[in-house]
């Protein structure tokens, strides 16, 4: 196969809905949900930074499941376009810039050793007291608990819930 050659497109999952295989993860997802959802952080915020991580890890899926919902929660296309170069573009406030530039610390290994230097941390701190701090460093754990499952068993991007789980055997 040579760099020219196209990924064959599969048509379904790699796996079939973890939820039904484990049961127990809706109730772990739910209570993740609640815990961000504790008002500390606005939703926008949450979504913004989910977005950006999902874009972090090549994850196609998580990209469009959090620009959709983004979209459905009344963001605007330039707001969620720009995510991905949220540092020079004029669509978010001071506190977002804070959260994105916390998600890719976190995320992205540091060449300069700590990922997450008192500068940054400083820097959310003058945005966020210290519940919304930890409520964004949990919405942050609240992606990448996911982003194995995104990764490993690749749901089907853009369809509806019942339809992202549709496992095909490998042949």
């Amino acid at each position: 196969m040579n760099a020219n050659t196209t990924t064959q497109r599969r048509s379904g999952s790699r796996l079939p809905n973890p939820q039904q295989l484990v049961p127990e993860l809706g109730e772990v997802g739910a209570a993740l949900f609640k815990a961000t959802g504790n008002g500390a952080i606005p939703r926008a915020t949450i979504g913004l930074i989910q977005l950006r991580a999902g874009q972090i890890v090549a994850s196609t899926y998580l990209a469009i499941l959090h620009a959709g919902n983004l979209r459905t929660a009344g963001e605007s296309e330039e707001r969620i376009a720009a995510v991905a170069t949220w540092r020079d573009a004029p669509y978010f406030t001071d506190a977002e810039r804070a959260a994105l530039a916390l998600v890719e610390a976190v995320l992205q290994p540091s060449a300069h050793g700590e990922r997450v230097p008192e500068e940054l941390y400083a820097h959310a701190a003058e945005h966020y007291d210290d519940k919304a701090m930890a409520t964004l460093a949990m919405a942050i754990g609240q992606v990448n608990f996911f982003v194995p499952l995104a990764l490993i068993g690749q749901p089907l991007p853009g369809r509806p819930p019942a339809e992202q789980w549709t496992a095909v055997p490998v042949r």
